[in-house]
């Protein structure tokens, strides 16, 4: 562990309708200090100072629940690959350096305060078809299950996505495609998401498109900046999931 100091050229917004700007902040930290634990001292700071904190979200700082969302030096999560902004530590930046934070930028995800986003989109999109409206029972014996290990793992591996937003933000369009596919995969590859196999995928694009999230142009993008490295093959998966829905019509 060792010390270091930081310029931190963070967002400030006071409300959704009001004109943002960058304001700069020198904090003292430490390597083995998280990124977000830095924002607590810079806050400590402000609020012996008699000035407002910054607004950021934060819950479970276990890399789980993805409401860490921040836009850091350009990258959604910050420099570190497979990780949430929670598991960003200041060894990952130099003494001295000036480190640029933002909110999500995505006309989906409007600024709430400084660098808390709304993205109740998502969870309008879910509500939309990202479920399965019966029982399905207790856990059977893993034997039991007519299910294969390949597609078991792949359902899992989809369903690893957080939520958190990062794809849109690395987007050049502000897709939200790559989450939408997770969901639509996680239920495509299992028995139990046969059932409302049709509608799933045409009423999560069609809220998707409702929303206001922009074109999927195979960048590439969103995949390299997930923080749970979904794979780009299940946007493939729901475009041929959405055709097949669109053709049963």
């Amino acid at each position: 562990m060792s010390k270091m100091t930081v310029t931190l050229r963070v967002w400030r917004q006071a409300g959704p309708k009001a004109q943002g700007e960058f304001k700069n902040y020198q904090v003292e930290t430490d390597t083995d200090t998280s990124f977000l634990e830095t924002l607590d001292i810079l806050n400590e700071q402000l609020v012996d100072q008699k000035q407002e904190p910054i607004a950021f979200d934060s819950d479970c700082r276990e890399g789980i629940c993805g409401m860490c969302s921040l836009y850091i030096n350009g990258h959604p999560h910050g420099p570190a690959t497979g990780a949430t902004t929670c598991q960003l530590y200041m060894r990952r930046f130099k003494d001295g350096e000036t480190i640029t934070v933002e909110p999500w930028r995505s006309a989906a995800f409007p600024v709430i305060k400084d660098l808390i986003v709304d993205r109740n989109a998502f969870d309008k999109i879910q509500q939309a078809g990202g479920y399965v409206s019966f029982n399905c029972g207790g856990a059977q014996d893993a034997n039991d299950l007519p299910i294969s290990k390949v597609a078991a793992d792949m359902a899992m591996d989809s369903a690893t996505c957080i939520g958190c937003g990062a794809c849109v933000a690395a987007c050049k369009n502000g897709s939200a495609m790559l989450f939408v596919s997770a969901k639509v995969s996680q239920f495509a590859l299992l028995p139990q998401g046969q059932v409302e196999k049709v509608r799933r995928a045409r009423k999560m694009v069609a809220k998707m498109d409702e929303l206001g999230f922009g074109n999927c142009t195979n960048t590439g993008a969103c995949s390299a900046e997930c923080p749970k490295n979904i794979s780009l093959s299940n946007i493939a998966r729901l475009n041929r999931e959405f055709i097949a829905a669109k053709c049963s019509e």
